[in-house]
């Protein structure tokens, strides 16, 4: 890379290999265009590659958070920036890389509590910035580019491979996951869709596919193929190689916990390929509809705290990409530079072959509404729910609907009934009221406990018991809203009961404020609720206001403090498909 500098013709960076970032890569001419080279003493390679001379007491000092995969490119373009005597306005650069996925960092930085310790993040996919954007505290990123893609596509064990006509015969997603998910016969795995952008993108091309060619049916085709994949799915992308058979044997080819063939990118089947020999390497299978791209975008963080040194020197790593020899290092490390013309060096080692569609355009990315809607219904057709139930029993509720000839309760446990339909025996739900002192001093109490809906003896299941216990919920006569009190009890009630592997949350449904003036204030119930949650094991509060009275920002804040949702509606009917919206959305928030 040598000393460089920076000429205004190359302000933007753009000559390098940066697909587009839907919208979000931000203007970084002027500040690149004050980027100047200047030189540097020699770099000392040391333990830390710290420098020495001059430079030691002048470099600028640039944390980097990447995706693991990328991490070793980047952290070989930092060395080469200490060697060479990379500088940023006459400062040496010290760029220290630290690997971390892509899914924790964007949780981190979605609660608003992350950044402090770097300056840069680049995730493996603009999906994880996209949810970084749906928290209610993030912190402030700047995408400014994208440095490298890989394609996403399927790799199988050659004799898996063979069995499907490779690489002569192509298939869309649909064919290839259905040949894949049908039977034992080969059998597909994935990283889970909620921590790994492969297989989000993967399955929101599935998905999409699975509806457009299913009609009615699609959402159960889709459901389907999410049911299919998650039997065989990972923690993440780290592990995901593991599954593979270890070597050609019948033993292992014939072991039902050995996968055949993985959902990967491109980079890492490449990096796969590199390491595991001729016997255990990858054919990749690049779908004839389209596969989906990471795109590794290079993200400011936090960049309104950064010093004007280490914002530009920031900005000057990032061209560094642009350059001959950081294309060079991305390329040797299994990343395309050049969308209009990959590599086939790079494509063959990676396991794909002509006449493998590996230079079509990508397929374009699926919209922030349509990741979410892939993500909730991976969570509530992968994960069995477990839902607390919190029905507004005060005397208010007897009030008729507008247009209708029915109170809201009749209205409300309609909806309940509804969407109690939509779910599955493995799912767990209760029911608890609340009115003020509905239980000598309590506001609340608990009609039916939270069990599997399957459970039962003498032919009565506890979705029989829970459909009663819907029907039988009456307006308490002069009964208020005791919402705040009502709210603490079950939320501690959820967390303490928590369940492991399933999707926990509190759905709260109230037609009215608080009206209990001796309960606590909002404020006090606000700051429990954050206390005690747990990112980790996480129960969203899914908070419904129900007619013109309530107040939604009420219900939006005590479940933001959560990481719910609130929402309002102003007719009952329309709760049902509410709370399987809202558990879409809490669901593609988790993770």
């Amino acid at each position: 890379m040598g000393r460089h500098s920076l000429p205004d013709e190359r302000g933007t960076a753009t000559s390098g290999p940066r697909p587009q970032s839907r919208g979000r890569t931000v203007a970084i001419a002027t500040a690149l265009v004050l980027v100047v080279a200047g030189g540097a003493a020699a770099a000392v390679r040391s333990g830390l590659l710290s420098f020495g001379g001059s430079c030691g007491d002048d470099a600028v000092r640039l944390d980097v958070v990447a995706a693991p995969a990328v991490s070793p490119a980047l952290r070989e373009a930092a060395d080469e920036a200490r060697e060479q005597e990379i500088t940023s306005d006459g400062h040496c650069i010290d760029v220290r890389v630290t690997a971390r996925d892509s899914y924790k960092v964007a949780a981190e930085l979605r609660s608003g509590k992350g950044g402090a310790e770097y300056d840069v993040w680049v995730p493996d996919s603009d999906v994880w910035v996209q949810r970084v954007g749906l928290g209610g505290k993030q912190s402030k990123i700047a995408p400014a580019g994208n440095i490298a893609s890989s394609p996403v596509g399927i790799g199988m064990v050659p004799s898996a491979a063979e069995s499907l006509g490779w690489p002569k015969k192509t298939y869309s997603w649909p064919e290839l996951t259905t040949a894949a998910t049908k039977g034992d016969k080969l059998r597909l795995g994935t990283a889970d869709p909620a921590r790994s952008a492969s297989g989000l993108l993967a399955l929101a091309k599935m998905g999409a596919s699975a509806k457009k060619q299913g009609g009615k049916e699609g959402d159960t085709r889709a459901a389907a193929l999410a049911k299919a994949l998650a039997s065989r799915t990972t923690d993440d992308d780290g592990r995901l190689l593991d599954t593979l058979a270890r070597d050609g044997s019948g033993a292992e080819r014939g072991n039902p916990r050995r996968n055949q063939a993985l959902i990967l990118s491109e980079q890492a089947a490449y990096a796969h390929n590199a390491s595991a020999g001729e016997e255990n390497s990858l054919d990749l299978f690049y779908p004839k509809d389209g596969s989906p791209r990471l795109d590794y975008p290079y993200t400011l963080v936090e960049d309104g705290r950064m010093s004007t040194d280490t914002s530009r020197a920031a900005l000057r790593f990032m061209t560094m990409f642009s350059d001959d020899d950081g294309r060079r290092i991305l390329a040797e490390h299994g990343f395309r530079t050049d969308l209009d013309q990959p590599s086939e060096r790079l494509v063959t080692a990676a396991g794909g072959r002509t006449p493998q569609p590996y230079a079509d355009e990508a397929t374009d990315p699926p919209s922030d509404k349509e990741l979410q809607e892939t993500l909730g219904m991976w969570t509530i057709t992968v994960q069995s729910a477990r839902l607390s139930t919190v029905v507004d029993a005060s005397e208010s509720m007897r009030q008729l609907v507008p247009g209708r000839d029915q109170s809201r309760m009749e209205v409300t446990k309609a909806s309940l009934l509804r969407a109690l339909a939509g779910f599955t025996d493995e799912d767990e739900i209760g029911l608890w009221e609340f009115a003020t002192r509905l239980d000598g001093t309590r506001d609340y109490r608990e009609l039916e406990p939270t069990r599997r809906l399957g459970d039962g003896k003498g032919g009565v299941t506890h979705r029989d018991e829970l459909s009663d216990a819907f029907g039988g919920l009456q307006p308490v006569p002069g009964g208020a809203t005791g919402l705040y009190d009502t709210t603490l009890a079950a939320y501690k009630e959820a967390r303490s009961t928590y369940a492991r592997n399933r999707f926990n949350a509190l759905v709260i449904l109230t037609d009215g404020a608080n009206q209990d003036p001796g309960s606590i204030s909002r404020s006090s119930l606000i700051a429990q609720l954050e206390e005690i949650s747990d990112r980790e094991h996480p129960v969203p509060i899914i908070a419904i206001a129900v007619g013109p009275e309530a107040d939604k920002d009420e219900v939006q804040q005590i479940a933001e403090a959560t990481g719910g949702s609130g929402h309002q509606v102003d007719d009952p009917a329309q709760i049902h498909a509410v709370i399987l919206k809202a558990i879409m959305e809490a669901g593609s928030n988790q993770g």
